[in-house]
């Protein structure tokens, strides 16, 4: 039996998995690779909890794989040599994996399969990752979309119920072929020491059977409210199925797939709202593929002269640790520390605040959000930031500047939140955890080490945020 390299990267599993299935359909025995070459994807390489997830959801394929009689081969870069020299050595006849959509990395795919049909090998990608391939909406102009709505009318129309593959319970043995020892997950991808991921864990469980729990939990426990019950902070509201889906644990087709077949126990409201969130999910690459400049460069071009405040580190230190003295900001960045993950809720008001109050380029947030998200994804994170900075496809205008306050009396209203990651604020009565400069007697009293004040006065940060929008349109019009 011939054999076929199933080459994984952000496709982590057996279930709904188009590479294997083709594998397999061809009457070929999967060969299951990882190959690490993280310095292939540029400018992005992944941050530190993209490697502590990747890590354990390797560790996870290995087991699911070898229970089913396979094996998972880990390898070093350089992906093409890893490649050739492991086809070349088991007599591969194919190379099949799912596509991702990074820039670095689409150009590296291509040049890799070009590479690999020129020796003989079939070469050949399939989307796994997306209900829709970037380039397959256009406007009636034949242009890419920028407006979320449009885009996900589109989409609804050329909708197809999605069809789905169940994983096989056995995998043809690979004890007649000729494999490399591999490399060990421990020298591959060392733990993290001190253990600065243990919080992490706490909520999360990586890997292909902690992704179809989370689903499961997401549709028995939160789907049924979650048009209201998303945007309240201190609530298990969403489906927190963000890393799963990145690195590929559970496949988008497979969650929709589920969601649909609840039928009428769900209400039509919830289950569209959840649906319009992968639709979100689905325009950021669509925006990515056609804009490939955005992860560092304004998709908007006339914030390219915007007035940004020089970069200051200490704000910028301040707000990556939650000490920026304002609640909801601060109790948002530290449960992006603790855990890898934050609130969708929280971001937009942490991102407002660092680019609209303390008017720091988005840049910043993006990078530090890039190393520090356990659901790091260029498309989602780049679509993320500059949709709150105003520069990007369908963004909130820039003179839209939440007001963290009131953003956390409305979404928390009980200051629970707020209590739980900023902890020396919870012996303040409930009101006076949303502001705590406006009841400096009791703030000094129970919450003394706590900022006085916030990093700029909310007023005077909101006002000089317009000021440099007008000034930005001014010059517009004089040009």
């Amino acid at each position: 039996m011939g054999i076929a390299l199933v080459w994984l990267r952000d496709d982590l599993r057996l279930d709904d998995q188009p590479a294997l299935r083709a594998a397999l359909q061809r009457g070929l025995s999967p060969l299951p690779v990882y190959i690490h070459a993280p310095e292939e994807e540029g400018a992005w390489a992944p941050g530190a909890a993209s490697h502590a997830w990747r890590r354990r959801s390797l560790a996870a394929l290995a087991s699911e794989l070898e229970r089913r009689g396979s094996r998972l081969l880990l390898l070093r870069g350089p992906t093409l040599d890893a490649l050739q020299a492991l086809a070349a050595r088991t007599g591969a006849e194919a190379v099949l994996w799912t596509r991702r959509y990074e820039p670095a990395v689409e150009q590296r795919d291509a040049r890799i399969k070009r590479d690999l049909r020129q020796i003989g090998l079939h070469a050949e990608s399939f989307n796994g990752a997306l209900l829709f391939e970037p380039w397959e909406l256009a406007t009636r102009q034949g242009d890419p979309y920028r407006v979320f709505t449009p885009f996900w009318k589109s989409a609804r129309a050329a909708w197809r119920v999605p069809a789905t593959w169940d994983a096989p319970a056995r995998l043809p043995s690979l004890a007649h072929a000729d494999l490399p020892a591999g490399e060990r997950l421990d020298e591959l991808m060392p733990t993290p020491a001190p253990a600065w991921d243990a919080g992490f864990w706490q909520r999360f469980t990586p890997g292909e059977q902690g992704a179809r729990a989370a689903l499961r939990r997401f549709i028995d426990d939160a789907l049924h409210g979650y048009a209201q019950a998303r945007d309240f902070a201190a609530e298990a509201g969403t489906s927190r199925l963000s890393p799963h889906l990145h690195f590929g644990e559970v496949s988008v087709r497979r969650v929709v797939a589920e969601v649909l077949a609840m039928g009428d126990a769900i209400g039509e409201a919830d289950r569209d709202r959840f649906l319009a969130e992968l639709g979100w999910r689905e325009f950021a690459h669509h925006v990515l593929h056609h804009y490939p400049q955005t992860p560092d460069r304004n998709l908007d071009p006339r914030f390219d002269d915007f007035p940004w405040a020089v970069p200051d580190e200490a704000l910028l230190e301040a707000w990556r640790h939650g000490r920026t003295g304002v609640p909801i900001v601060d109790a948002g960045m530290r449960e992006l520390w603790h855990t890898g993950w934050m609130h969708n809720r929280v971001r937009m008001l942490v991102a407002s605040w660092l680019t609209k109050h303390l008017r720091q380029h988005w840049r910043h947030g993006a990078r530090w959000f890039w190393d520090t998200l356990v659901d790091a994804d260029l498309a989602n994170n780049t679509q993320g930031w500059q949709w709150s900075a105003g520069t990007g496809a369908d963004a909130a205008p820039y003179f839209r500047v939440f007001n963290p306050a009131t953003q956390a009396r409305r979404f928390d209203p009980d200051g629970a939140y707020i209590a739980r990651w900023v902890p020396e604020l919870a012996g303040l009565p409930p009101p006076a955890r949303f502001a705590p400069w406006e009841h400096p007697e009791p703030a000094r009293r129970l919450a003394p080490g706590y900022p006085p004040r916030p990093q700029v006065d909310l007023a005077a940060g909101r006002a000089d945020a317009l000021d440099a929008f007008a000034s930005l349109r001014r010059g517009a019009v004089q040009r």
